[in-house]
């Protein structure tokens, strides 16, 4: 389990500087589904399927939308891969950020941190994550509205980042 746990948080900390050093939204949607899947795994390995699931579905099926007009919006003839030069220089040096705050931080982790969700309580009618989500509509309520308009806002900002100086998907080629 601990070889499984280590290998999604590699995956994870991989999507996530394939993201940030490319500036293709072709790419940077790869990206996402590669940390989305990888969080997901951390989560179940944690013992949060159920939250791994809404985190899944949620994710994937909305916010992939949103980036998949985005980059529909902002079509590149040519756009930069993985592979290319100056994305390879950017995700190695993202690599070495990683690796030396890695290894300052390198003897305070140990095993013992590694708790799933439902480890602590021995007699409980509830799971750790059920009742986690169900929080967030019940005492949550107000955050939970500010988490929909802020992706609300962020649909909109990205949206009108895409769309340039010309009239987005109306404009003449």
């Amino acid at each position: 389990m601990f070889f499984i746990m280590c290998m999604f948080m590699l995956g994870l900390v991989l999507g996530v500087i394939a993201v940030a050093s490319n500036p293709s939204p072709y790419f940077g949607a790869l990206g996402l589904v590669v940390v989305a899947g990888m969080a997901c795994g951390i989560l179940v390995g944690h013992g949060a399927p159920f939250l791994s699931l809404v985190l899944f579905l949620i994710y994937l099926g909305g916010m992939l939308v949103v980036f998949a007009y985005s980059a529909a919006l902002a079509a590149e003839a040519h756009p930069e891969g993985l592979g290319s030069r100056p994305v390879a220089l950017r995700a190695g040096g993202y690599i070495l950020a990683v690796m030396s705050g890695a290894g300052i931080l390198w003897g305070g982790w140990y095993r013992g941190f590694w708790f799933t969700a439902d480890e602590l309580v021995e007699f409980s009618i509830f799971r750790g994550d059920m009742a986690g989500a169900a929080l967030i509509y019940s005492v949550g309520g107000l955050m939970l509205m500010i988490g929909v308009w802020v992706l609300l806002l962020t649909l909109f900002v990205v949206l009108e980042v895409c769309r340039g100086w010309s009239c987005g998907a109306l404009r003449a080629v």
